[in-house]
Parts: C-alpha cells; structure tokens; sequence
C-alpha cells in the first residue's frame, strides 16, 4: 500500500488545476524545482505517470485524471475536518447553515429562532452564499447545512428535497413572446440565455435549454439585468420572478419547463448529533410552510 501526504496532494492538484508547473509553483508560493522533485517523487512511489510533459505542454494522464477526483475528495475532507472541529472547540459552539441570498429568508430568521430554543443548541450562523457554491461549501467544511437549488454536484453530499416550484420565462419587455399568455419549451429554442461560470454540463442544460448559452452572469441581480437590457431571456424560479417586480422585464408560465426543487443538504455519512438536528428543523419548518401555501 502507498501512502500519499497530504502535502502531495496539494501540489497535484495545483499542477493539474494550472497545467503549467511555473503557474502551479507560483500558486503555491513556491520554486518550480522543488515541486518538480514533488511531483516526480510521487509518480515514482505510485508507479504511474500521472503528467505528459512533451512540446512544453503539461497533459493529465488517465492515472491523473483519475488522482484529481480522489484529490478533490481528500483535500475537502481534510479542511472540513479542520473547519468543523474549531468551530466545535470554539468558546461558542456553532453551525453553519448557507443559501444563496433571497432564498427562503423567512424560512431561515424561523429556523434560527426553532433551532435556538432547543435545550443546549450550538449557534447557527448563516452565511450568504454565491450560485452554486452551497455543495462545496458542504464538502470542504465552510458550512455543515445548505438549502440549494437542484441541479447541483451531488458527491459527498447527502440531501432531502425540501419543496418544489415552477419555472417562468423572464423576458425583456416589448419582445415578441410578451405577446402571449404562457409559452412552452419549444417557443424558447434557440434563444440566448445567461448561465453562470464553471457548471457541469447536466447544470448547464438545465438553465441553458432549450435555449443556448448566452451572456456569463455571477448573480440573479445579473441575470435580471441581462435580460432588461435584451440580452438574453432566463428561464428562472417563479420565487425569483416575484422577488424582481419590473416594468422592463415580463414574466410568462412556460408549464412544461422542469420545475426548480430546494433540498436541505448535509455533508455525507454526517446526519447525527446536532447537525442531524438542524437538518430535522428545516424539514419540519419548510413543511409548515408548504401546508400553508396549499
């Protein structure tokens, strides 16, 4: 059996992220011969090469490929080990519940208020999140629940679907699909629509059909933007919708678009103790307010 640091890890990764040892050397504040030796030293241990460095070019081999999954696996592990045993140490115990901003807000002042009242309760910090970064932030420690919009990246994360809603087309007003009382899928295809950097491609096809990828945006207040200004149209949360009254900006009900679903997610094999206990909260609270919606 060969045992890997995780030090080694950390310089793989670079190298396999940047694809040049001088960017990866610099990244790691360090001198490129040394983390030439690094790297070297572990193909030699492992008995594979896990790097072609031909033509100056630096490729991942198929045993690197696979080495950047386990890596990614590893490395988050260990700073969530990090993360959730100071914040468990600390003074005032605590948890990190995180969502993207706007999302649920009533839901979570509840579940703060719940959850508190429970005899010997750590604190729970909210923390307001960016799209798509609620399941790393599960996976590497800087939070211990998330509510989060499907699709997302589902390793290493455990979940339970909390509500679902449906999808409406935002389109910039005066376009000629204003026109209508409701649209389907086929009526949006071929049209550009924003999406945000670095999704998979099951993400991607979810925001981006049936239309195509249009402008990159980082937020729902860029997305609202683009499409005011005729820049693309989204298909988005009817939630969203109602959050972003605008006089140029129209909502249509596109009823055969896949819906938008929120689950509670929890890092994997982790759903005891107290965080089991935050994630029963957000169950029971969001039923709550689902049965009285209905």
């Amino acid at each position: 059996m060969v045992d890997i640091e995780v030090r080694e890890l950390r310089y793989f990764r670079a190298v396999a992220q940047e694809l040049n040892f001088s960017r990866a050397a610099q990244r790691l504040g360090m001198s490129q011969p040394p983390l030439s030796r690094a790297i070297a030293q572990l193909e030699r241990r492992l008995g594979v090469r896990l790097f072609d460095r031909a033509d100056r070019r630096v490729e991942l081999t198929p045993a690197g490929i696979a080495l950047v999954e386990e890596a990614d696996r590893v490395l988050d592990a260990v700073s969530a080990a990090g993360r959730r045993t100071r914040r468990a140490g600390a003074e005032v115990p605590s948890l990190v519940l995180t969502a993207k901003a706007s999302v649920a807000t009533d839901l979570l002042r509840r579940v703060v208020t719940a959850y508190g009242a429970l005899p010997g309760a750590p604190e729970v910090q909210i923390a307001i999140s960016g799209f798509g970064e609620q399941a790393a932030m599960i996976r590497d420690g800087r939070a211990d629940v998330a509510l989060i919009g499907t699709p997302f990246d589902r390793h290493g994360v455990e979940y339970e679907p909390l509500f679902s809603e449906p999808r409406v087309a935002a389109l910039p007003a005066g376009h000629p699909l204003t026109g209508r009382a409701a649209l389907s899928r086929a009526d949006l295809e071929g049209l550009p629509m924003p999406y945000c950097p670095g999704l998979s491609s099951k993400e991607l096809a979810y925001w981006s059909e049936p239309g195509i990828p249009g402008p990159v945006i980082r937020d729902s207040s860029q997305l609202m933007e683009t499409v005011a200004l005729g820049q693309a149209v989204g298909l988005i949360p009817v939630s969203l919708a109602e959050r972003n009254p605008r006089s140029d900006v129209v909502y249509r009900p596109v009823p055969d678009a896949r819906p938008y679903e929120t689950v509670v997610a929890w890092r994997e094999g982790i759903h005891q103790g107290w965080v089991g206990r935050l994630v029963r909260t957000v169950v029971e609270l969001a039923g709550q307010e689902a049965r009285r919606a209905a």
